[in-house]
């Protein structure tokens, strides 16, 4: 009985391959050796735009304000890699007909807002404050436009943008007593 069972197994596997080769099934397959596809350049970009950043996106959670210290500030500003991700996505365009180039950036960052708000209760948090960091991101940048078809040009812009990036944390709260405020600070900081 194992040897008939093992020997349909065999002949499905076997028909399953018969059939599965050839152009019509696998186009990818001419014979045996695997034919490369060009993939343009914007996919590699499209799918670490999709997947690389998806928890920077997150809200991020820290200790407890401890009563008596001095108020956190917003230190933490946002890098040049933010700011170039919130400007307007450069067009695509069509290799040697539109092509749209960005060159030679400069960064000035201001900070519009740094703001505690009181005590509140958020869900899947518990008890926090919002901390609001809101900056103001002043972009210089060379916008080259360039097409060869059908005659060759290139137009230069100086252009300056300005984006607007919160970033906004959470505080949590801990309870009236000094030993709420303790184990919630050992949970974030560890057992040192």
């Amino acid at each position: 009985m194992a040897r008939t069972y093992r020997q349909w197994v065999i002949l499905v596997f076997l028909g399953i391959w018969a059939g599965a080769s050839g152009c019509g099934h696998f186009p990818l397959l001419i014979g045996s050796a695997p034919v490369p596809v060009p993939v343009p350049p914007w996919v590699s970009e499209r799918m670490e735009e999709k997947y690389a950043h998806r928890l920077k996106e997150r809200t991020p959670i820290m200790p407890p304000i401890i009563p008596g210290a001095p108020l956190p500030t917003c230190e933490d500003p946002p890098s040049e890699e933010e700011m170039i991700r919130a400007l307007p996505k450069v067009a695509r365009g069509v290799p040697y007909l539109y092509q749209e180039f960005r060159d030679n950036y400069t960064f000035v960052v201001e900070k519009l807002v740094d703001q505690i708000d009181p005590p509140t209760y958020i869900p899947l948090v518990g008890p926090a404050q919002l901390h609001h960091c809101h900056y103001k991101c002043t972009i210089w940048f060379t916008q080259r436009i360039r097409s060869d078809y059908p005659f060759p040009f290139t137009v230069v812009n100086d252009r300056r943008e300005e984006v607007l990036i919160d970033k906004d944390h959470l505080h949590l709260v801990a309870g009236p007593d000094e030993r709420s405020l303790q184990s919630v600070t050992r949970d974030f900081m560890g057992p040192y």
